[in-house]
């Protein structure tokens, strides 16, 4: 085996693996959870075109405009060059977030080369960036997506036993970073912090610093500018997850043993071989990514308010520890000619994930699908979704143009029958052909399905 270093990075395969979630999202649609609409697609669409829909962190200021205004500005040049269909501007959308991706894989791939030679280093970048939560979250527009990511490219960077300056400045750079796209991951950041002092790496933890205060500062004058007050967005992000006890009076709460169950069911099943073997072999024992990765299990486990989709910068951390490890276990095998086969079915073990139930994966896939398509002539005038409540349908973003839409679960509810005998509401899209026979009474007929939508029209 050769000796481990620092070798050029094979992009060809990084820039093809790391497509593979940038197509599945723009190509799936719909949603992980709300907030892939909310929090980032809608206020981006809101800032572009002067309408859109609004949840209340957008009039309280418990979030702040880096990333939709960043993603506005490309709806903008979508307008201009006269791309109006949400299916293509929201692949233009993928595309930064496709080359994040593809930087943080480059990153995973120079963490494991530190370790093992270029061939075993590919492999586990190959099981990392087809990890089955890396290929459903990835592409998706969360901030838990933006955050590891650049909390990965950190890793890297102050991994290296001794960094340039440059280096520990882009690290401590990629911490501020995780942290504005978003804020649950200050957790990530203190642990790395930690993890440096730990080891006494005083230049590391100075030029760290100095990187990550410089997009703190931006952060401070983002919100000046956007909310009136430098770090009004942190300050009152903080405020409502963990001092008042707001987030889990309004979400619900969990008991601190939620996440295990989690981990356990979604973890990739080669970490189970790959940590322990990593932590026998590294200096020092806990490597960075499996440290934080573990400070960062207790810190969550410990607020009261819990969701499956908190997990997956743990679960990337711990698939970004294991892979060497793995590798350097099936370098250990006397039998040299079952380490090629043996790696490719750790790998393509990453499927099982895919088939596991939980709430890491996406959902309504084809109703998004349907509401875009179902709105596409230019003679539809509003439309009624039925089965969806607000938050979870897509929004002005894949609705795509500015007239009446709403959202129902039954005939009976208020919006249903406003619809109805609002003549503008000539689209519905049902899910679950949910009110199918309602909606025909009312002069609806079924023009197109999409999986469980329906899509309908009248005159």
């Amino acid at each position: 085996m050769k000796e481990p270093g620092r070798t050029p990075t094979p992009w060809k395969t990084i820039f093809s693996i790391g497509a593979i979630p940038a197509i599945v999202a723009v190509v799936e649609l719909g949603r992980i959870h709300p907030d892939e609409v909310y929090q980032t697609l809608e206020p981006a669409y809101s800032r572009a075109f002067g309408y859109g829909a609004l949840p209340w962190e957008w009039s309280a200021g418990i979030r702040n405009w880096a990333i939709p205004l960043a993603f506005s500005a490309l709806l903008k040049l979508c307008a201009a060059i006269r791309i109006s269909n949400p299916r293509v501007y929201r692949a233009v959308l993928e595309v930064p977030q496709y080359l994040l991706h593809v930087w943080m894989l480059g990153c995973v791939f120079q963490y494991a080369r530190r370790r093992l030679a270029a061939g075993p280093a590919l492999w586990a970048t190959l099981a990392v960036g087809l990890y089955a939560p890396v290929i459903v979250f990835a592409g998706r527009t969360l901030g838990e997506s933006f955050s590891t990511a650049f909390f990965i490219i950190a890793i890297e960077a102050l991994d290296d036993p001794d960094p340039p300056t440059r280096g520990a400045l882009l690290g401590g750079a990629a911490l501020g970073f995780s942290v504005v796209a978003r804020y649950g991951s200050i957790a990530l950041v203190l642990a790395a912090l930690i993890w440096i002092a730990l080891r006494r790496r005083w230049r590391v933890l100075l030029f760290s610093g100095l990187g990550g205060l410089a997009v703190a500062a931006a952060l401070g004058v983002l919100d000046w500018v956007t909310w009136g007050k430098p770090f009004h967005s942190l300050v009152a992000y903080l405020d409502f997850n963990l001092f008042s006890g707001r987030a889990a009076q309004q979400f619900g709460s969990a008991p601190g043993s939620y996440y295990v169950p989690v981990i356990a069911r979604a973890a990739p099943l080669w970490a189970w071989i790959g940590i322990p073997f990593a932590a026998s072999k590294e200096r020092p024992r806990i490597p960075l990514p499996l440290f934080c990765a573990l400070i960062y299990i207790v810190a969550i486990s410990l607020v009261a308010h819990k969701e499956e989709r908190f997990c997956y910068p743990a679960l990337v951390l711990l698939a970004v520890a294991a892979a060497p490890g793995l590798m350097r276990a099936l370098a250990s095998l006397s039998n040299a000619v079952l380490r090629l086969p043996l790696a490719a079915l750790a790998v393509a073990s990453n499927a099982v994930g895919l088939a596991l139930p939980g709430e890491l994966r996406a959902q309504r896939g084809d109703q998004f699908r349907a509401i875009v398509r179902s709105v596409r002539a230019p003679n539809a005038t509003g439309l009624l979704i039925v089965n969806e409540g607000l938050w979870g349908s897509g929004g002005f973003f894949y609705v795509g143009k500015n007239i009446p839409w709403a959202t129902c679960d039954w005939p009976s509810d208020y919006n249903f029958q406003r619809a109805i005998r609002d003549p503008r509401f000539n689209r519905s899209v049902s899910y679950d052909r949910r009110a199918i026979p309602e909606l025909e009474a009312a002069g609806f007929r079924v023009i197109d399905q999409i999986g469980l939508a329906t899509i309908l029209s009248r005159p």
